[in-house]
């Protein structure tokens, strides 16, 4: 019987045989190519984790570095005197100031705050040159009183210097004695931190 089939194709030979594509078995997401910041970022916590230590160490440093001042001082005597009819007391306070930087101290100004049961006053230190005047009118205050602490004086490093400041508050001589707290702030002209005196 004759052969009608006809032949199979014959096998190519590796060298011609091209493979045919495969589908991958991973899915492919163009999209984590780059990357996300799901992947790329640290965790949240980590984030606050070292931001709260960062401003921990902001706050430490800016404590200890904070501006101190460079003098020390104390409030020795307080002597007040009414004004008649005018619910008005003049105070004279004796002020100690001591320089402990290593540069002189220049006062520039002056000023006394009262807190009292009536309110808060405040009030700048009188001039040197109003002394008499007040002292004639008052002899309770010069009792005490030491040379004026004057505006533009100058304390040299390792020196001390005592005066006294007049100061006047709309306040009744009771509301003064009753007083929650008197406060002298002195204000040098080159250092950014005033000394603060409370009695």
């Amino acid at each position: 019987m004759p052969d009608d089939a006809t032949p199979p194709p014959p096998v190519p030979t590796s060298a011609t045989t091209t493979p045919t594509p495969s589908e991958p078995s991973i899915p492919f997401h163009i999209g984590e190519e780059f990357g996300t910041a799901k992947k790329n970022l640290p965790s949240i916590k980590i984030v606050l984790i070292c931001v709260a230590v960062i401003a921990a160490i902001a706050a430490i440093f800016a404590f200890v570095q904070r501006p101190q001042s460079a003098t020390t001082g104390s409030m020795d005597n307080v002597i007040s005197a009414e004004v008649p009819n005018q619910n008005i007391i003049i105070v004279a306070i004796n002020v100690t100031v001591k320089n402990n930087g290593e540069k002189p101290y220049w006062i520039h100004t002056i000023k006394a705050d009262l807190d009292a049961s009536s309110g808060s006053f405040s009030d700048d230190a009188a001039s040197a040159g109003d002394f008499d005047r007040y002292f004639q009118a008052f002899p309770a205050l010069k009792e005490h009183a030491l040379p004026p602490l004057a505006r533009e004086a100058r304390i040299n490093p390792g020196a001390q210097l005592a005066g006294t400041i007049l100061v006047t508050f709309p306040v009744a001589p009771d509301a003064f004695a009753s007083r929650k707290s008197l406060k002298v702030t002195i204000q040098p002209y080159d250092q950014p931190v005033p000394l603060i005196l409370t009695k």
